[in-house]
């Protein structure tokens, strides 16, 4: 194929939601309107101006194309190399597409994506973490392993961290290691714009999330094509095929090229990729949009699967099943020194009791030893993320009654699993300008504490706490007045049945009105499942605390058919706990 002229990038900035000013080049179509856009991701160390011979070399003058300059990265402001995290990257991918998208005048569902080695794994974790809907996936060389070679370095990268705090570690590839195109191996060592050092805690951050995305790519319904490098010197090639099998779409093809080093894109055979990619792209727009069927996901699932796992005992002779009755023990004995450890086993560690404890953060006990335990029960991974969820919730709360205000809706809020309300409280403030706020609760214990609490912030006028049940869908229906506004957090996780909770979702769709908003919180993904099945007590009459994931795309996709259109999300760091704002659509 003869190459098209060399297409001439505008350059411009994108200001994410933290306030970043992020660098970007798009290469506009050369005529008519675009039904099909593509958003390119640069490799660690690199930059946009690097993708300008990929632009060229696609040969789709037709198709606009978008590439940025990551944080700490090229044109970019700011420290060279250094994001806060992952997550915070990873949600700039989210933001930068749906920009692309309302820039390019083309739907989510004609963007094509193309990311290489980390900006693969960020596309690839937006892809887990946040489900959204696009053509397809294009990933080269993901570097879900990165070849440090030095033994033990990254358990001693993260010693010197906890010592030294954040540093920066300069890579040791060079141009020789990526590409045989001698021009290409010029280009990135005299380069000014290469980044060679990695902040640690995104390098550290880079391993442990692309194990959990590879651990867990079932989650990832996305068309996806995977180009793996033969002779790749920077990154393993054993999560590569792992995280390909794992996939759930029968729309995925894998290709070995034998021979390239890690720069794919960038070899100097790289004509034979992109001879791949542009087939896979063609094939994706002659088929319709494809779409999973989440319909039985509570079935016929890798969660619900894992799910019917933790409910099963374990047989005799696990080393598992002593180790979990121990720490059962332990925590029935000494933990109970604990405040926290006490609560949980009092009201159910998914009480709204023990989860109102967690969010204020304090660590209580009988002694010094009791508190020495209630902190380190406190910054347990799952309760940092459940902190982070009240942040993330309370922010998306006060964006959607902002978003009420300024098209003129009445702010009538309901969240109809309220716990003891204080993430709602803490949301609303002083609750000027909004009409009503109706609390409900299944327990007569979180609305009592609940009412004192609206009590003591002189909320009474406006605010109002009644037992509630949240999967009654004819009392959501006749809620009165109708809510513009409803709330539903940290319910849906604990129930492994889909029934009752679209039933739930369905109420909220019956009283909410067009244009009114939904926020809803999920939980995608958890590391500590099996600890929590089999040494913790639910509320539900002391019986285990078995819980199963839900897959972004399922939450979203029984929101969809309640009749709500997602447009926001948030999640943590850890991909544990999403929040999401939809609007009522019809």
């Amino acid at each position: 194929m003869s190459l098209a002229q060399p297409r001439t990038a505008t350059e411009n900035g994108f200001k994410t939601t933290d306030g970043t000013e992020l660098f970007y080049r798009c290469w506009p179509q050369h005529e008519g309107t675009a039904d099909k856009v593509i958003v390119l991701f640069h490799r660690g160390h690199e930059h946009s101006g690097r993708l300008q011979h990929i632009v060229d070399e696609l040969n789709m003058p037709n198709v606009p194309m978008y590439a940025w300059d990551a944080r700490g990265h090229g044109k970019t402001s700011g420290e060279r190399g250094y994001s806060p995290s992952i997550g915070t990257s990873v949600r700039d991918v989210d933001e930068f597409v749906r920009y692309v998208s309302a820039d390019s005048g083309v739907p989510m569902e004609n963007v094509i994506v193309i990311a290489q080695s980390v900006g693969a794994v960020l596309a690839a974790t937006w892809a887990h973490d946040y489900a959204p809907k696009i053509r397809g996936l294009i990933l080269a060389s993901p570097a879900f392993k990165v070849k440090l070679y030095v033994p033990f370095a990254r358990a001693g990268l993260g010693l010197m961290k906890k010592f030294r705090g954040l540093f920066y570690v300069n890579s040791y590839v060079k141009g020789k290691y990526l590409t045989h195109d001698q021009e290409r191996v010029d280009s990135f060592n005299q380069d000014p714009l290469i980044t060679r050092a990695i902040a640690v805690n995104i390098l550290l951050e880079l391993y442990s999330t692309s194990e959990r995305i590879v651990a867990d790519a079932a989650a990832i319904t996305i068309p996806t094509q995977l180009l793996i490098s033969g002779d790749d010197y920077v990154v393993h090639h054993k999560p590569q095929h792992q995280f390909y099998q794992r996939l759930n779409t029968s729309v995925k093809e894998k290709h070995i090229l034998s021979g390239f080093y890690h720069d794919t894109l960038g070899e100097k055979d790289r004509h034979l990729a992109f001879d791949k990619i542009r087939a896979f792209i063609d094939k994706l727009f002659i088929m319709e949009p494809q779409r999973h069927d989440y319909s039985e996901e509570d079935r016929w699932s890798a969660n619900a699967d894992k799910y019917r796992e933790l409910m099963a005992p374990l047989p005799h002779y696990s080393i598992k099943r002593y180790y979990y009755r121990g720490l059962t023990a332990a925590m029935a004995s000494l933990g109970k020194a604990s405040q926290g450890v006490r609560l949980g086993f009092e009201t159910g560690f998914d009480s709204g009791s023990t989860l109102d404890y967690v969010y204020r953060n304090h660590p209580e006990g009988r002694n010094s030893f009791g508190r020495f335990i209630d902190n380190q029960y406190l910054n347990s991974i799952g309760w940092r993320g459940i902190r982070q969820r009240k942040i993330n919730i309370e922010t998306l709360i006060r964006q959607a009654i902002d978003d009420l205000k300024q098209r003129n809706l009445p702010v009538r809020i309901v969240d109809i699993a309220a716990g003891h309300g204080r993430y709602v409280l803490d949301a609303i403030g002083d609750a000027q300008d909004i009409e009503s706020i109706l609390l409900r609760d299944y327990s007569e214990l979180n609305v009592e504490q609940g009412k004192k609490m609206i009590a003591e912030r002189h909320l009474s006028e406006k605010a109002e706490f009644v037992v509630g049940n949240a999967f009654d869908r004819q009392s959501l229906a006749e809620l009165t007045p109708n809510p513009t506004l409803g709330i539903i957090s940290g319910l849906y996780e604990l129930f492994p049945e889909n029934k009752d909770v679209q039933a739930s979702l369905m109420g909220l769709a019956d009283t909410i009105p067009a244009g009114g908003l939904l926020v809803y919180t999920g939980q995608p993904w958890h590391p500590q499942l099996e600890m929590i099945a089999r040494s913790l007590t639910s509320h539900q009459s002391g019986k285990p605390w078995v819980m199963r994931c839900r897959t972004q795309g399922e939450m979203d996709s029984m929101v969809e058919r309640a009749g709500f259109e997602k447009k926001i999300q948030l999640i943590d760091d850890w991909g544990i706990f999403s929040v999401s704002i939809a609007v009522r659509v019809k």
